[in-house]
């Protein structure tokens, strides 16, 4: 492990209708040892209030990955998208040359939970894209973001993967690095990794040729792993 962002030490930010812990440098959190990790600039962990969130705003040269854990965001752009995105979808905005879009809870009585991560890409001023998935739910293991849309996953810029890892106490999973680094975002649950425990929020970084592995010691557990470009 050549990095190690625990939940507890993350940034926050707290609007009253926006409650958000941020794992990198986000907003009017900066941390200059906490930058990024690879191409991966922006994990942050939002919590909604009913009825609220964020008004029509742009982007630029970014990809934006929206992973939704509990409630639905209704989302509106200047690509003349409009779509609800409920728990257990994720979705993919490549913002290319430039997107506004907007972002609120579709609920007026039930909250927002989402991982909004971003991802340096790899080409400059694209055409803006919009893609969106349903996870599948009887899978240990599934791609959820690739270069190229391989195996029904969600496209971006950069050659990066992003992998959903849902597992059951117990259960043992390989992480390893060959010519990529690794990131893990724990999303639910607690995991063993070479004799460290970690749980919800905590994020591990691996440089290439790096080998761990992960135990689960709760009863469930989801996570996000990163396979990103090496530095």
């Amino acid at each position: 492990m050549d990095y190690i962002r625990k939940h507890n030490e993350r940034g926050s930010a707290d609007f009253g209708w926006l409650q958000s812990q941020h794992s990198f440098s986000f907003g009017r959190y900066y941390d200059p040892a906490h930058m990024g990790f690879s191409v991966l600039r922006v994990i942050n962990d939002d919590k909604v209030a009913p009825g609220a969130g964020f008004d029509t705003h742009p982007h630029q040269n970014m990809e934006i990955i929206s992973v939704i854990t509990e409630g639905t965001i209704a989302h509106r752009d200047s690509m003349g998208n409009e779509y609800r995105i409920p728990a257990g979808d994720v979705q993919v905005m490549s913002a290319g040359t430039g997107v506004t879009h907007s972002e609120f809870n579709a609920s007026d009585t039930d909250p927002l939970s989402f991982l909004q991560i971003w991802i340096l890409p790899s080409k400059q001023n694209v055409a803006p894209a919009y893609h969106q998935k349903t996870v599948l739910q009887n899978t240990d293991v599934e791609l959820l973001v690739s270069p190229d849309g391989r195996d029904g996953s969600l496209p971006i810029n950069q050659q990066a993967f992003i992998h959903r890892i849902s597992l059951k106490s117990g259960q043992i999973y390989p992480l390893w690095t060959q010519q990529s680094a690794g990131y893990l975002h724990i999303v639910s649950g607690q995991v063993d990794i070479e004799g460290q425990d970690f749980g919800q929020g905590d994020g591990i970084g691996f440089q290439p040729n790096r080998q761990a592995t992960l135990r689960v010691t709760s009863e469930t557990f989801s996570a996000l792993w990163f396979d990103l470009p090496a530095d």
